[in-house]
């Protein structure tokens, strides 16, 4: 039977690079603490660092989930409208 691979969340993946970078336990302890291979911590590490200067640099623009809701409550409002005039016109 095949086994499907594991997928790690981003803060899982976070939690063992800040683990490893601490090094107060070898990455043959960290492994086996976190039931990964030596060589996926050090992988994830290493991406940690990389990016880390992303954490202070400048904020990306988060897209306000309020921002694509407007035009849609007016198109769902002006759709309610024209559906209880039909069915006014259609009941006479």
């Amino acid at each position: 039977m095949k086994r499907s691979r594991r997928k790690f969340s981003a803060s899982f993946k976070a939690k063992v690079a800040i683990e490893a970078i601490k090094e107060r336990g070898s990455l043959q302890e960290l492994a086996a603490k976190f039931e990964l291979h030596p060589n996926q911590i050090s992988n994830w590490k290493r991406e940690f660092l990389q990016n880390a200067d992303l954490a202070y640099g400048p904020k990306a623009e988060k897209e306000d989930p309020d921002s694509g809701t407007g035009p849609l409550y007016n198109k769902i409002g002006q759709l309610q409208v024209e559906n209880d005039f039909l069915k006014k016109a259609l009941g006479k």
